[in-house]
């Protein structure tokens, strides 16, 4: 049950970083991006802040720190891919 609830908080975050990004993406990129992006914020963003992310807690604390992380990661990718793709 933990991990259906891990999920479906990680597609949300996954899914609102990729509307404020304007970046079309479908559920199951959403969820990586997500993830990806609570690991990330986990390595340069907690430490800052001393906020953990999903992966530790469901809070409204950790999801805004996750949603950084998942923010950060859309940035990237979208200058890695030359900008946004449509």
């Amino acid at each position: 049950m933990n991990l259906l609830i891990y999920l479906v908080a990680a597609a949300v975050i996954g899914w609102l970083a990729s509307v404020i990004m304007k970046d079309r993406s479908n559920i199951l990129i959403n969820i990586i991006v997500a993830v990806v992006g609570a690991f990330l914020a986990g390595y340069f963003i907690s430490p800052l802040l001393g906020i953990g992310t999903i992966n530790d807690a469901i809070t409204i604390e950790t999801m805004l720190v996750t949603l950084l992380g998942a923010i950060i990661l859309i940035g990237i990718v979208q200058l890695l891919r030359g900008g946004r793709r449509r």
